[in-house]
């Protein structure tokens, strides 16, 4: 289907919400029952963002990143972080031709539209690294070299716990760079049932055909970034993430990236609702997923066994919330 960032922005997110239910329907096919972060992943797509996916090995984090990739039609690459991985194995080298007795640059898996990271804290912090500048700037340096990302370019990265045997912990910076981090939990019983017999004979990602285009996925960015963000719900924003800096369980608040994150986010969540506005409850559901991953706890925070999740959902209960969009 075809749509323009031209004209009325109403009837292009009409064309958004099609292409966007195609690309979610086709997701579910593959993850059953987890329609909250299928659609949060969508999300952060059209939010031009990166999705952290955390949770314990075997509940479905490649497959949901994998069935993203593959339901548009656009260059995937999929790495797997170990502990002997290299940043050039991520950003590429610079090898000398025999032949033209010159340096050449061969590009590495960054150089995609779609980036899935396979447990990406088994991997060093010095290889983490490596995907700062491209995360953040879309660009990769290699060589005093700059080589620019194609559009879209998003980094969906899976992680185990860092109780697990053999994980790094993200560094702030990196985790600063993902937009939201979601956990898929375990299946009910319902869905692991139905995925015993659609799993059972072949996988579903087989099966999976791309149901948009890279042009698609640019187009609906950009009407993303035309929805309406009014001064009020942008101060409310901002005091949901001073809350942040400033909370007795928290040592570290969140950045004013994460502020970024949370609006381009929320328009992102107005746009697959077809409005052209952004409502305080936008930032309300978002702002755990998008803002907790950020944030460390005071050590009497962790005594009490006070994670970030909890700490966000009372300052969103507690904060005053706008009356108006405009």
């Amino acid at each position: 289907m075809a749509i323009s960032t031209h004209g009325d922005v109403g009837r292009g997110l009409d064309g958004l919400a099609q292409i966007a239910g195609k690309i979610s329907t086709a997701i579910e096919s593959v993850i059953e029952g987890k329609p909250r972060a299928v659609r949060l992943a969508l999300t952060v797509l059209l939010a031009e963002g990166h999705l952290l996916i955390e949770d314990v090995p075997g509940v479905g984090k490649t497959m949901l990143a994998k069935a993203l990739a593959r339901s548009v039609d656009c260059t995937v690459r999929r790495v797997q972080f170990t502990p002997d991985l290299l940043p050039s194995d991520i950003t590429g080298v610079s090898a000398y031709n025999q032949d033209r007795r010159e340096f050449e640059f061969k590009p590495g898996p960054v150089f995609a539209n779609i980036l899935v990271g396979d447990e990406i804290n088994r991997a060093s912090p010095k290889t983490q690294s490596a995907l700062l500048e491209c995360m953040e700037e879309r660009q990769v340096t290699v060589d005093g070299t700059t080589y620019h990302l194609e559009r879209p370019f998003m980094v969906v990265a899976t992680q185990n716990p860092v109780e697990m045997e053999g994980t790094y912990p993200l560094p702030e910076a990196q985790r600063d760079r993902f937009t939201a981090r979601i956990s898929m939990g375990y299946p009910d019983p319902a869905a692991e049932l139905e995925m015993l017999d659609v799993h059972g004979q072949s996988s579903p990602l087989d099966r999976l055909v791309p149901v948009a285009a890279a042009a698609d996925v640019r187009i609906l960015i950009e009407l993303v970034h035309r929805v309406h963000v009014a001064p009020a719900v942008r101060q409310y924003a901002i005091d949901v993430v001073t809350a942040t800096r400033n909370h007795p369980a928290l040592r570290l608040g969140a950045s004013p990236r994460a502020t970024l994150h949370l609006v381009r986010a929320a328009r992102a969540k107005a746009a697959l609702d077809e409005r052209d506005y952004v409502v305080p409850d936008d930032l309300q559901e978002l702002a755990v997923p998008v803002l907790a991953h950020r944030l460390l706890p005071t050590a009497e925070a962790q005594v009490e066994r006070r994670l970030p999740e909890q700490v966000v959902a009372e300052i969103v209960d507690r904060l005053p919330v706008p009356d108006r969009r405009r």
